[in-house]
């Protein structure tokens, strides 16, 4: 396999004064939980949502929030259950007209899943009535969207098929009223290495039409004030390894090919955020094979180079699909799934992140 374009700046994770750990809740309404989101509400208040059920996939399976007011975490409600079918990936963000959304998917797996939304006016105390959005948009898959200087909503979205995976770009200027999209976004094997592409004439049933490859669930990143250049970072098939990028230099619109970074990719979601101060940090799991550790890295150069600083997890166990966001205040704050069985939150200082 080639190497990465670039170098980590730090493989070990370094000393530093720790995030504050906390479980939204102890106990809840259903066994098995997944996919958080979180969103800043109100200085200092937040919103959590995640999908919850017996088991991901199941028929039972809704989606819950949990609203964080001085302090405290309130006990799980339901925010969106489809009848007869599983829900998905919730995602949760302000667009330009201070509405807050609730997107999630909903069908029987992600090869085959639709789009639902919701829309609140008062920071989620009470929400609209549930849509369903027009075959072929999926909206931001796992990770928030960015919303741009003007208004532009620049959504990382994504598609999986049986062989093949790729993400996309849907693009709202509307604040969510109609979606253009953008893509697919895919990383070249001459670049990636490793496993040879499917070709799209593969045959059902052959050893090339069972290896799937390509990259999903990307997370938007500014790489400048004016909106103009931005970078995503997606999550990638296990024959590639790594978190892979890619660029725009009109706001979205369109894109380059994608590429790997340094950092590891166990084929397992990742977010990503862009501080006010120009620097991103990543949460992701620092490994090829499984879900642990659990790893934040911080780049100041727009994710050419990395320091790994800090293992949230280390101990077995799955800690996955987590979600980051910077608050009001300049902190950082952070959810994912603990062993799917809870939801853990944490949150640091920006004085925390070398």
């Amino acid at each position: 396999m080639m190497k990465p374009f670039a170098v980590l700046f730090c493989v070990a994770p370094l000393l530093v004064a720790g995030p504050a750990f906390e479980f939204i809740f102890e106990k809840a309404p259903f066994p098995s939980c997944h996919a958080a989101t979180i969103v800043e509400t109100r200085p200092g208040q937040f919103l959590a949502a995640w999908f919850g059920g017996t088991d991901e996939g199941n028929k039972d399976v809704a989606i819950w929030g949990s609203h964080r007011v001085n302090g405290r975490w309130s006990p799980p409600e339901e925010l969106a259950r489809e009848p007869g079918t599983p829900t998905w990936n919730p995602v949760l963000f302000y667009s330009a007209d201070h509405t807050l959304w609730l997107y999630y998917k909903f069908g029987t797996s992600p090869s085959s899943w639709t789009a639902g939304r919701r829309a609140s006016r008062d920071h989620g105390k009470t929400w609209g009535a549930m849509e369903h959005l027009p075959a072929g948009l999926i909206g931001p898959v796992k990770d928030k969207p960015l919303v741009l200087p003007g208004g532009a909503i620049v959504s990382g979205s994504s598609v999986e098929s049986y062989h093949s995976w790729a993400a996309w770009i849907e693009r709202s200027t509307d604040n969510g009223a109609t979606w253009t999209k953008h893509g697919p976004i895919t990383v070249r094997q001459s670049v990636a290495g490793g496993v040879e592409s499917v070709p799209l004439a593969a045959v059902p049933g052959s050893s090339a039409w069972n290896q799937t490859f390509g990259l999903i669930q990307p997370a938007v990143v500014p790489l400048d004030r004016t909106g103009r250049r931005l970078r995503l970072f997606a999550r990638a098939t296990s024959n590639i390894g790594w978190i892979c990028s890619a660029d725009s230099n009109d706001a979205g619109i369109t894109w380059t090919d994608a590429r790997p970074t340094t950092l590891p990719n166990p084929n397992s979601g990742i977010d990503a955020v862009g501080l006010k101060d120009g620097r991103i940090v990543m949460i992701y799991n620092h490994t090829k094979r499984g879900r642990t550790p659990l790893n934040l890295a911080v780049s100041k150069d727009g994710g050419e180079t990395w320091n790994n600083f800090v293992a949230l997890e280390t101990e077995p166990g799955e800690y996955s699909y987590p979600a980051i966001i910077q608050a009001k205040d300049g902190s950082i704050h952070a959810v994912y799934t603990w062993k799917r069985q809870r939801i853990r939150y944490i949150t640091l200082k920006l004085s925390q992140i070398p």
